[in-house]
């Protein structure tokens, strides 16, 4: 074979290539159809919502008082680079009061911007993509009544090649799962309540779990802890292994997402005393559900190393 076939033949192969990494890693925006149009929100549940989806722990200022004034600027650090929390208060020009419904819909539960793009992971769209399209419509109703804010958005420190976001497509090709929350019809309500918000608007696996060397979560150890991703210490297994919170009871569970006491007369620290302050504000009913099936999760060792 004459090398000008062999060059030619790359050339195709690599054409074919780069249109199936194109194909691939297209956005894929849920169309205006898919919102009806006969929809009234509920505006208590969409406080529930911002609540359990931990909005506050992020987008509150740093500094800033008053947790329902969402400015952003928190820094998120990672193994690629710094996320900057963005403005999500209802400022017409530096927030998203100028956001369409569908375009909120698209960014929390399919991880596109409102020009297309695919965002970054640090928005934890895998779960959020798991909650009820009312759910995110209420939401989006309750954070048009909060304080408009006009602090400006810091650009991300991301060096290459993470910033080029159409590499995220692949990303979501390994590892985003977009499909709705299905209950389980051999559990109880209470039980899939909480499966629910665990697994969908609490997202507590994003943090909760080890992730591989491309930032996808390690599915067949979730919830068993893992480094902290800002390289702050360990978070912990909220599995019910020995190694977790396999001595902790519902009750007890259920009493920490409140006050954030362990059994044990300890006390939430770090963010995880942020994300009390958001499951305190849930009802009790609520916080039960979730110790219910924390209390069914599989029992994953995860124990943080010991300190030198």
């Amino acid at each position: 074979m004459s090398l000008k076939r062999i060059l030619g033949g790359l050339v195709v192969l690599g054409l074919i290539g780069l249109g199936v990494f194109w194909f691939v890693t297209q956005p894929s925006p849920l169309p205006a159809s898919a919102l009806s149009a006969d929809y009234k929100p509920d505006l208590a549940n969409g406080e529930t919502i911002f609540n359990i989806g931990g909005c506050v722990s992020c987008h509150k200022s740093p500094g800033q008082e008053d947790r329902l004034k969402l400015g952003g600027g928190l820094a998120l650090g990672s193994p690629f680079g710094t996320f900057y929390a963005p403005n999500i208060s209802p400022d017409a020009k530096q927030g998203i009061g100028a956001w369409s419904e569908l375009e909120f819909v698209n960014a929390l539960q399919r991880g596109v911007g409102r020009e297309g793009e695919h965002l970054y992971p640090a928005l934890p769209y895998t779960s959020y993509a798991h909650m009820k399209l009312e759910d995110v419509r209420d939401l989006y109703a309750y954070m048009k009544t909060l304080p408009a804010v006009d602090t400006v958005d810091k650009p991300h420190a991301i060096g290459f090649p993470f910033n080029i976001r159409r590499l995220l497509g692949g990303w979501k090709f390994l590892f985003f799962d977009d499909k709705p929350f299905k209950p389980d019809a051999s559990k109880s309500a209470e039980w899939n309540r909480g499966a629910y918000l665990v697994l969908g608007p609490g997202h507590c696996s994003e943090c909760h779990s080890p992730r591989n060397a491309f930032g996808g979560i390690e599915a067949d150890k979730r919830f068993s802890g893992g480094p902290d991703p800002e390289g702050k210490g360990w978070v912990p297994n909220i599995t019910p292994h020995a190694d977790g919170i396999g001595s902790w009871t519902e009750a007890q569970i259920a009493s920490f997402l409140k006050d954030g006491f362990t059994p044990d007369y300890d006390s939430a620290g770090g963010s995880m005393a942020e994300v009390i302050q958001n499951t305190g504000h849930l009802s009790d009913d609520d916080r039960k559900a979730m110790a219910a099936f924390l209390v069914t999760l599989p029992a994953i060792p995860g124990k943080a190393p010991k300190k030198p």
